[in-house]
């Protein structure tokens, strides 16, 4: 059975997308709308600033957080999404693995010369 390939479209699920950032967006409004003493009895013009400024506090994540997923997604090869990784991601590619037998053997004893060797005084 062969599995269709990944796509950019994918990856990127625009409804999760949208719903990530909409849901950033609301913490950040509650945040901004609790730190500006929204929920607390005060005059009218304190509470329209707060209503303001949490609106535009949650706009702007909303935006931000939208658009810096995006950016992330297209960082992405749709290719290697599924690809498995056999190797340590952070040697470089032309390093021995620490797996391979090579490795794995005891390492070598110090050289003893067998040569003449001269008293110590």
């Amino acid at each position: 059975m062969t599995d269709k390939p990944t796509t950019r479209r994918d990856l990127m699920k625009p409804v999760q997308l949208l719903g990530l950032a909409f849901i950033a967006a609301l913490f950040a409004g509650f945040v901004t709308l609790m730190s500006m003493g929204f929920f607390q009895t005060r005059p009218a013009d304190q509470i329209q600033r707060a209503l303001i400024v949490g609106l535009v506090a949650a706009g702007a994540t909303f935006i931000v957080t939208l658009v810096s997923l995006a950016l992330l997604l297209l960082a992405v090869d749709p290719s290697k999404v599924t690809a498995t990784v056999d190797r340590p991601l952070l040697l470089p590619k032309n390093a021995p693995d620490a797996d391979a037998p090579e490795a794995a053997a005891a390492p070598e004893s110090p050289r003893v010369d067998d040569g003449p060797t001269e008293p110590r005084a």
